[in-house]
């Protein structure tokens, strides 16, 4: 997006966010609050910026040879997603497994990818299945495995405020789905 895009993009935006401290009962003019929604605006924006992002041609500038079977795990990967029900934070760790064949992605790109999915308004079972998604159909591979675990403000500070309560999320392809063994073995390998 150009800056002159983004620059209206964000003063739109703001324009709501003052609207909504008035329907909250503030006052938008008072000293604290002044810069509120710029600053909130611009929050948003950076948060959701995955709209505007392309794994594929992240992703795809960093595919290299590899003669290897063995399988290629980047995990702890961190994670800041909004939920889309609610518009309240999301957050953990994302862990990335999969079987090469002929071909390897460069392992930044497991997490670039990772956060092109997370910067938008979401929910983790399709966060984990995009990432999984993504991978599969970049590089050619036996398997593509993805586990996400999660940690939900919707959750710990609205409605049942579980404060404890983490989600854990599995998707799989390939041999990754076949082999039990396989999947043990990753699972194992990244803490669940």
């Amino acid at each position: 997006m150009m800056k002159e895009d983004k620059d209206k993009v964000i003063e739109e935006i703001a324009s709501h966010y003052r609207a909504i401290l008035k329907l909250i009962g503030e006052d938008p003019d008072r000293e604290g609050l002044l810069k509120t929604p710029q600053r909130a605006a611009k929050a948003i924006y950076s948060i959701t910026s995955g709209y505007n992002q392309s794994a594929n041609e992240i992703a795809s500038k960093a595919i290299f040879q590899h003669d290897g079977k063995g399988m290629v795990i980047v995990k702890d990967i961190e994670f800041y997603s909004m939920c889309e029900h609610h518009i309240l934070p999301f957050f953990g760790k994302v862990c990335v497994g999969y079987l090469p064949k002929g071909k390897i992605l460069g392992l930044s790109k497991l997490a670039r990818i990772v956060d092109v999915y997370a910067k938008r308004l979401q929910v983790q079972e399709r966060l984990t299945a995009q990432i999984c998604r993504e991978i599969s159909n970049l590089i050619p591979n036996d398997g593509v495995i993805v586990a996400c675990e999660g940690a939900h403000l919707c959750m710990k500070m609205r409605g049942v405020e579980k404060q404890d309560s983490s989600t854990l999320t599995f998707e799989s392809s390939g041999k990754f789905n076949e082999n039990p063994e396989l999947r043990k073995e990753f699972m194992t390998v990244c803490g669940f």
